[in-house]
């Protein structure tokens, strides 16, 4: 007799751990998503150095990696500027609408809260609205726009991007997510 896991199931029985050198031989399916950034093995050893407890992974019963969250913290707290940032978020194709990405950013964000971060930003691709659309569901917010952002590999123009922001607690005047209002290029951010 065979038992299978229906998606939800899998979901429900989903490990959320530290990411490990290991995993980088097992995230394939999760970074070939057209829309995963992908970086070099020394980015993410980088990350996994300084910001390991910003590097999480979720894990199928089976050992499959079903998704990682990868931040770090950064800015200046004298200018009310300390946050966390989320570099990466991913989920493989199969388990995405389960609530994992959510679960992943709720995690990046009480990491963030306990560091006495200021808010959480991310950058996305306009053209990502499925993504924007769910950060906007977790609270997130259009902080700028960032122009030519992302590099286009195939002789296709530059790609704006949003920087979106989360107040955490400690802003308790939501400054750090009064919108810009007007765009930026990436030269000019911090």
């Amino acid at each position: 007799m065979f038992h299978f896991l229906c998606a939800e199931q899998r979901a429900r029985m989903t490990t959320l751990r530290p990411f490990t050198c290991d995993d980088l031989f097992k995230f394939n399916n999760i970074n070939l998503d057209p829309l995963t950034e992908t970086y070099g093995i020394p980015f993410y050893l980088q990350y996994l150095a300084h910001w390991p407890e910003y590097f999480i992974v979720a894990e199928a019963p089976g050992g499959e990696l079903m998704g990682y969250i990868m931040g770090k913290a950064e800015g200046s707290v004298a200018r009310e500027e300390w946050h966390g940032h989320v570099t990466a978020l991913s989920v493989a194709p199969e388990f995405r609408r389960l609530g994992l990405a959510a679960k992943l950013m709720e995690m990046l964000e009480e990491i963030s809260e306990r560091k006495g971060g200021f808010f959480v930003d991310l950058f996305v691709r306009v053209s990502n609205q499925v993504a924007v659309n769910m950060y906007k569901r977790l609270g997130y917010s259009v902080y700028r726009t960032v122009i030519e952002y992302y590099s286009a590999s195939n002789g296709e123009p530059d790609e704006d991007a949003y920087d979106m922001r989360k107040a955490l607690s400690r802003d308790t005047e939501k400054k750090s997510i009064i919108p810009l209002p007007h765009p930026v290029r990436p030269e000019d951010i911090e």
